[in-house]
């Protein structure tokens, strides 16, 4: 099983990794880097969805795979957060026939200073909490998640809920209408 991963970002490619080698004995992984067609701050659950399955896409289309997965983070609108806005990982997963699954994570608030900076200035979420941590590249690291858990849970392990669950239809083809 080849898959390509829409991301040189060392954390995607170890949650994609992980996950699918639990399903799969012949793996290999690769990191593609792709750019998807969506502003460098997702806002809003259908750009975030449509960020994954751009990078999904980009990354199948490389040649030689048999998955394409496009990981993408971003802020979705919830009245009754705190902030305003819930952050989420989806993941997209496409075969070669072109079937996309999709699936994402738990979702957690940023505290609400990041996300009003993030909306007054259009400065990326990362970049804040950079600053805002002392932690350089926080995204390829433990991520704002596992700065904000207390180490409790780190990006890996949040991206390997969205991998999982876009792998759902995948493990069950005939509930989902995908067995050839």
């Amino acid at each position: 099983m080849r898959v390509a991963v829409g991301s040189t970002n060392p954390v995607k490619i170890k949650a994609v990794r992980n996950i699918l080698g639990e399903l799969f004995r012949d793996l290999r992984v690769e990191g593609i880097n792709v750019g998807p067609e969506i502003p460098p701050q997702p806002i809003g659950q259908e750009t975030v969805i449509k960020g994954a399955v751009d990078r999904a896409r980009h990354a199948i289309s490389a040649g030689g795979f048999d998955l394409g997965v496009g990981i993408e983070a971003g802020l979705v609108p919830i009245e009754q957060a705190n902030s305003g806005f819930v952050d989420m990982q989806w993941c997209a997963i496409v075969d070669k026939c072109g079937r996309v699954t999709l699936g994402h994570s738990a979702g957690f608030e940023y505290p609400p200073a990041v996300i009003d900076e993030v909306l007054e200035k259009n400065v990326e979420v990362g970049k804040i909490m950079e600053r805002l941590t002392g932690i350089k590249q926080i995204g390829k690291r433990m991520g704002a998640i596992g700065y904000l858990s207390h180490g409790k849970i780190d990006r890996v392990r949040l991206t390997e809920q969205a991998v999982l669950m876009a792998m759902l239809p995948r493990l069950n083809p005939e509930l989902y209408g995908l067995s050839r």
